[in-house]
């Protein structure tokens, strides 16, 4: 009797067992949560509707997020067949919010670099870009057509990007405190506070479109920033062994064309917001 009671009692954890194990299965999320700033147009910016296929942005009953990334996102949320949820986030802040495991990934318009290679892993990219400096129009630099003609210039970049690393590539340049958003970085150059910062092409034309007192300037071969290409590439940013995630990520990216993703994102700098 007494070993019938165990065998009943051992037949009892078992069922339990088998019961919570699968009640762990079940509560695999089916949301696939995704850090931007929402403050980084055309990449991603905040708005106050729905329009132009802008997604609800998570804890707010008013914003909503729009931009390249967003429809990016979208098409990776789909491929996992996952429902899409921004979670808005301050770029300090993104990839510690990921080692957490408060989102699942980032696609905030990141450049998979050595450094960040080393806390998180990185999907094949999904953009590249180049390197320009916002001025106004009216400024003595204006007419800059080399890095050599932004002699005593006061420029900028965002904190904890590598823009601001290449800043000093710019000879006899008086390299300003680093700042945290380019929001911030529009009003700096739109006041006179700064002359200009350094942005990625598309960031700039954004920026150009929504202020029309601002301009930016390229730079011949030779004549502009070096880097690698790493830099101005553009990826999305997974916690570290996420293989099987990054393998879904990256075939959602190989089924979007060069043309589609060229078309994704002058869209994108056309629909911003003009308050960007």
């Amino acid at each position: 009797m007494r070993h019938a009671k165990k065998i009943i009692a051992l037949a009892l954890v078992s069922v339990l067992s088998l019961s919570l194990l699968a009640g762990c299965a079940k509560k695999e999320s089916n949301e696939f949560k995704v850090g931007l700033e929402c403050n980084y147009a055309p990449f991603n910016w905040t708005q106050t509707d729905t329009s132009n296929g802008a997604v609800s942005i998570s804890n707010s009953s008013s914003e909503y997020a729009g931009g390249y990334d967003v429809e990016v996102a979208k098409k990776i949320a789909a491929k996992l067949g996952k429902e899409l949820v921004i979670v808005k986030t301050e770029w300090d802040g993104l990839i510690p919010a990921l080692t957490s495991g408060k989102i699942d990934a980032i696609i905030a318009g990141m450049s998979p670099t050595e450094e960040r290679k080393a806390t998180v892993d990185f999907s094949d990219s999904y953009y590249r870009s180049d390197l320009v400096v916002v001025v106004k129009k009216d400024s003595p630099f204006a007419s800059a057509q080399s890095l050599s003609d932004l002699n005593g210039a006061k420029i900028t970049a965002q904190l904890n990007t590598f823009h601001y690393e290449v800043v000093e590539q710019i000879a006899g340049v008086d390299k300003q405190t680093a700042m945290d958003n380019f929001p911030a970085m529009i009003v700096a150059v739109a006041s006179g506070k700064i002359d200009g910062y350094v942005s990625e092409k598309p960031g700039a034309i954004s920026a150009v479109a929504a202020n029309t007192d601002l301009t930016y300037l390229e730079f011949s071969a030779g004549q502009g920033f070096t880097y690698a290409d790493e830099n101005v590439a553009v990826a999305v940013a997974v916690k570290k062994g996420s293989t099987d995630l990054i393998q879904s990520i990256n075939e959602a990216l190989a089924e979007i064309p060069q043309d589609q993703r060229d078309t994704l994102m002058e869209t994108a700098i056309k629909t911003q917001p003009v308050t960007q």
